[in-house]
This record gives C-alpha cells, sequence and structure tokens, in this order.
C-alpha cells in the first residue's frame, strides 16, 4: 500500500502565515484598523478578477477564472498544501491506493455539513462521480467536460466514437466514511485529478436537481444549464457559500459558512468582481474600491510596491502557446507550414515586452520547473527569411489565416492578450501571411471555440493543476483533440508512455523523450513561461499565494 499524508496542519499552517504578515506589518497598520471609510467595521473583501467566470458549476469549467469562484465554495477529497504543490488532504483526511494505482481509498472527515445542511460521507462521494461518469449528450462535449474526460476518460455510454475508452470503473462506500474508487489502468493524472476542483464534492439534493437539467449546444455556442448560473441549487462544504451572482454588475457574492469544518473564514463577505483592464484593476487597488487583483501588468509591480502595496509574485508554473488547429485550416496539416509559423514569431520580443520579469522564452510544452523537461528538444528561431521560405517551399507563399484572440481577459501566462496578438499578427505578415483576426470574448466563447476546433490559430496558455508532467503535455497529446485536429499515433503513443510508469526517475525520462517527439511534430508554438504577480490593498493581511493560482480566500483577513 503506498500511504499518503493528511492536510490535517492546513488549518494551523494558514493561520500561523497570516500571523507572520500581520506581524511583519504591524508598524505600517493604517489608523482604525478593519474599520470601513464611515468608521463601521469592515466585513466584506473585494477581489478583481480579469474575466467573468463561465458557471458556479466546478464541473462544468476549465478556466481559472471560475475556479478562482468555485474554490471558496467547493471542495475536493484532496488539495495542494498552502503556497506550494504538494498534495495534502482535502474532505479526504488519508489516502491510499494499491500497488497497480488501480484502487484508491479515501478515509473522509467526519462531522462535514454540505451548505443545504445535508451530510458529508461516503455515499455523496460516489454520488458525483457516478453522476459525471453517466453523463449525456451536450455534457461530453470538451467544452463542457473537459476536466473528467482529461482525467477518467470518457463515459458509461460515449456518444462521439473519438472519445477515449473511460478509465473511471468504479465508486464503493466501503463504510460511510470510507469511499473506493477504483480505475480500470494507473494513471499519472492520479492520485493528482482528485485535487481538482472540477471533481469537488457537491451536495447529494444539488446532483439530484443537477440531473433535471441539460446543457444544449448549437455550433460553437454551448448553453449551461439554468443551475449552474444562478444561485439555489448548488451546495458544497467550503468555507463560504453563494449569495447572488450579478451579471449585469459583473460581481458573484458569498458569505462565510458558519458550519464549516475547519478554521472559518476571517471576513464575512467575500465578493469577486471582473474588471477586465489591467490599468482599471490597479486603479481601484488604488482608489480603494477594491482590497486586491490578480495578473498584475508587469510596469505596475515597482510602483504598487512603492505606494506601500502588497504584490507577492507567484512561482513559474504555466506555459503560453500558439495553438494551430489542422483540420481548420488543411495548409496547417504540412510541417513546412507550421515551422514557418514558428520561425515567423520573435519570441523573445514578446517576453521582453510583455512578460514580467523573470519571463522565459519557451522551447517545449511544459515550464523547465517541471521533471520532464528536456535540453535536446528541436528549436525554431527567429527567422522571418526562413519562414518566407519554408512557405514557398510549401507551396502555401499566400497563406491565409483565421487567427482568434480572446478579449476582456488577462490571464497568469498571457498578460495583455491583444497587445500579444498584435506583434504575432505583425510577425505573421512580416512573413507574407495574410491574418484574419477573430477577437472573441473569454468565456465561454472564446474557450468553447478553441476547444471546438473553430480556429486556425489562437492563444492559449495552461497553468499546471498538480505537479506532474503529463498534466502539461497529457492534456494536449495523449489522443486526438479538435483544439489541434490531427491523428499522430506515434506521437501519442511517446507522450503516453510515462503515464503508466511508476517509478519517478523512469517516468521523468519517458516525459524527457515525450517533449522531443512534440517539438519534433510542432503541433503548435510554445511560446513562454511566467511569474504572474498577485496585489493586496495596504490594510489586507493576504492568502497565501499559489504557484497554481489556487488562493484560498478565508486565509485572508484585514489588519
Amino acid at each position: 500500500m503506498r500511504i499518503f499524508e493528511s492536510r490535517a496542519v492546513r488549518a494551523l499552517t494558514a493561520a500561523l502565515a497570516v500571523g507572520v504578515i500581520a506581524t511583519g506589518c504591524s508598524s505600517d497598520r493604517d489608523k482604525g484598523g478593519d474599520e470601513g471609510k464611515g468608521g463601521e467595521k469592515k466585513d466584506t473583501f473585494v477581489f478583481a478578477g480579469a474575466g467573468d467566470p463561465g458557471s458556479l458549476d466546478p464541473a462544468l469549467a476549465s478556466d481559472g477564472e471560475t475556479f478562482r469562484v468555485t474554490r471558496q465554495a467547493f471542495e475536493a477529497l484532496l488539495e495542494h498544501e498552502p503556497g506550494g504543490s504538494k498534495l495534502v488532504g482535502g474532505l479526504a483526511e488519508k489516502w491510499s491506493s494499491n500497488e497497480d494505482g488501480t484502487v484508491w481509498t479515501f478515509n473522509l472527515r467526519k462531522g462535514v455539513k454540505f451548505h443545504d445542511g445535508e451530510v458529508f460521507n461516503a455515499a455523496a462521494v460516489c454520488a458525483n462521480y457516478d453522476h459525471w461518469f453517466n453523463w449525456t449528450g451536450t455534457y461530453q462535449l470538451d467544452a463542457v467536460s473537459y476536466y473528467w474526460r482529461s482525467i477518467m476518460g470518457g463515459f458509461a455510454k460515449n456518444e462521439d466514437k473519438e472519445t477515449a475508452k473511460p478509465n473511471y470503473k468504479s465508486c464503493t462506500a466501503k463504510d460511510e466514511n470510507t469511499a473506493v474508487i477504483e480505475v480500470n489502468e494507473p494513471s499519472a493524472n492520479l492520485p493528482g485529478g482528485f485535487s481538482l476542483n472540477s471533481l469537488a464534492i457537491h451536495s447529494p439534493k444539488s446532483i439530484e436537481e443537477e440531473k433535471k437539467q441539460a446543457a444544449t449546444a448549437k455550433g460553437d455556442a454551448i448553453s449551461y444549464p439554468k443551475y449552474s448560473t444562478e444561485v439555489g441549487v448548488l451546495a458544497g462544504t467550503g468555507p463560504y457559500k453563494y449569495v447572488k451572482w450579478n451579471k449585469g454588475n459583473k460581481e458573484v457574492s458569498l458569505t462565510r459558512f458558519d458550519d464549516y469544518w475547519g478554521e472559518k473564514a476571517k471576513i464575512k463577505n467575500l465578493v469577486f468582481r471582473t474588471i477586465d483592464t489591467e490599468e482599471g484593476r490597479r486603479q481601484a487597488l488604488q482608489a480603494g474600491d477594491i482590497d486586491g487583483y490578480d495578473l498584475v501588468a508587469p510596469a505596475d509591480v515597482k510602483t504598487l510596491e512603492g505606494e506601500g502595496f502588497e504584490v507577492p509574485t507567484r512561482d513559474v508554473f504555466n506555459l503560453f502557446y500558439l495553438g494551430m488547429t489542422q483540420e481548420a485550416n488543411p495548409a496547417l496539416k504540412k510541417k513546412e507550414v507550421r515551422e514557418a509559423i514558428a520561425h515567423a514569431i520573435d519570441r523573445e520580443n514578446i517576453v521582453k515586452t510583455q512578460l514580467p520579469e523573470g519571463g522565459k522564452v519557451a522551447t517545449q510544452f511544459m515550464p523547465d520547473t517541471i521533471a520532464g523537461y528536456s535540453d535536446q528538444v528541436k528549436t525554431y528561431a527567429f527567422d522571418t527569411a526562413k519562414s518566407k521560405a519554408l512557405l514557398k517551399d510549401a507551396g502555401e507563399s499566400k497563406l491565409n489565416v483565421k487567427f482568434c484572440y480572446p478579449t476582456e481577459v488577462t490571464r497568469p501566462y498571457m498578460p495583455a492578450p491583444q497587445d500579444i496578438f498584435e506583434l504575432m499578427k505583425s510577425d505573421l505578415e512580416k512573413a507574407g501571411v495574410t491574418v484574419t483576426p477573430k477577437p472573441m470574448k473569454w468565456a465561454p466563447d472564446y474557450l468553447d471555440a478553441t476547444e471546438q476546433g473553430s480556429c486556425d490559430l489562437h492563444m492559449l496558455g495552461w497553468t499546471g493543476d498538480f505537479n506532474d508532467g503529463y498534466n502539461f503535455i497529457g492534456t494536449w497529446f495523449a489522443g486526438y483533440d479538435k483544439q489541434w485536429g490531427f491523428k499522430d499515433k506515434a506521437l501519442f503513443d511517446a507522450v503516453n508512455a510515462g503515464s503508466k510508469v511508476g517509478d519517478p526517475a523512469a517516468r521523468t525520462e519517458a516525459y524527457k523523450k515525450a517533449n522531443e517527439a512534440i517539438m519534433e511534430y510542432l503541433p503548435g508554438l510554445p511560446i513562454s513561461s511566467s511569474p504572474p504577480a498577485i496585489a493586496f490593498a495596504k490594510n489586507v493581511n493576504p492568502p497565501k499565494v499559489s504557484p497554481l493560482t489556487q488562493e484560498y480566500f478565508a486565509e485572508a483577513s484585514f489588519k
């Protein structure tokens, strides 16, 4: 048996972290402490994100802006230690697996309640996993059930021949506080996948109501079920619970769950507000309209620090790339064309002008902080002349591409999407490529379109969900994916070679070989990795910042 340690000390760790911050900053506290402008005690923390959440149901999400909200209300079986990437207990105090990694046993916390008063137990865990496994119709689309498909493969009844054979086998409530989840084959996605907020546990009452509603799709447009866009049905176990989603004002409001099993949230009310420009978020913080915001513009870091704001920088744990969809544009099926695009892009200039200090040009589809990074991959230097020559040799001197890019958003790996797009567009045009821009709202339009393979070129990225190389390369290249639109068994086999290897050293070597195979095939172009910054007001004791961008705002307090 492989036994993994518990998260029993998480609340204590968080409390100590806040205490250290408070002690270290005590001489800088403003008079009045946590009082509001009118002298009243401040009981609401307002945090500004760069984009709207797509859903209040984490199971239907795949983007960080949604998870930032849902993580405060929903908890998974496992979590990561505050500020790090080490797995610790969540709703499960302890967990173990058999030697093959196919049977996972979770010893659950006792005395945990859902927001609707239901009791958390093993039956609730199994109700959730079985619910996701039995999704049908639109729920089986990548854009809707992305993470379930990534971690557990397919469904009880796959409706798409391209959907992988499901790896999920069963969930059994061995007793009230012991859940056993079985999979068909060992996977590098486990146990990390059990920490995903997409697989956070819902109240059994929520599940029953969810079954009565359905997501629908028409072309690239997906309509999410009513329960996932309105407060009322969804109930988790987290330190905060939903109060209101005011889409007109771009705000989601939560309040403290007083029956929370762990340490209670230090601030009563939590509001997430969308401010889609870096300048707008900075000005709101400086004006005192918000208490913190994410994705600080690189040029603003020193300014805010000089004014006394706290601006911690996360460790590098992300990858930004230019995606190429071969089925959207047949010219991209030619390797020479993909190589020409790679040589056309001046990645050094993007890093130098658009990324924060510490940003790096990427040579492969994972950052150099992940085991499995290879220094033997084929590289593609910026060379406009070579790009033109490759296009000519491929018979594509007059190449036309539809280039999608997101608006109203900033991502940890992509500080200024439109500015980065304009740089890439200019580089491609210098190589003779005609670019048709297609700006799209981030969620759900852009995410749906890219995941359905509707764009010739697009910009996306990834912040690791857990610390394993397969969480990067396996996410994109373990098998056919509409985002890339190609089928290459040799490449897929290379990527999957390490996913079932138990020995860490052997797995790392397999990932290195996979990275080399990926960059030889060149399905897209990795652009960069960067350390995103997050900012907090002067009167805030911040939560521990996470390289996974998984902050728990229940840890925050006012000085």
